[in-house]
């Protein structure tokens, strides 16, 4: 990723990510829809287990760094929650 860089800003229904930052380091924003956190991963014998119904967001990546992916499921675009308030209503907030 080029440094600086964010991606992700969705929520899953049903599956959950573990994302590991193989080079270089990143912030990852999590948020339940009450709480928000941001984690910071920058060693790659550390990863952040994601579960379903969390809202992440991948920001500050430090330049050249790699974000590894790992999911429970192949690609299905009704897994995904884009919008924000949308998230909130799936949440009950």
């Amino acid at each position: 990723m080029p440094g600086g860089e964010s991606r992700g800003a969705h929520a899953h229904i049903k599956d959950q990510q573990f994302l590991i930052a193989v080079s270089g380091s990143f912030e990852v924003m999590i948020d339940d829809g009450k709480n928000r956190d941001i984690i910071t991963l920058k060693q790659p014998y550390y990863g952040l287990l994601i579960p379903p119904g969390i809202w992440s967001a991948e920001q500050g990546f430090s330049s050249g760094s790699v974000c590894l992916v790992l999911t429970d499921a192949i690609y299905a675009a009704a897994d995904y929650i884009r919008d924000y308030d949308e998230f909130l209503k799936y949440k009950g907030e």
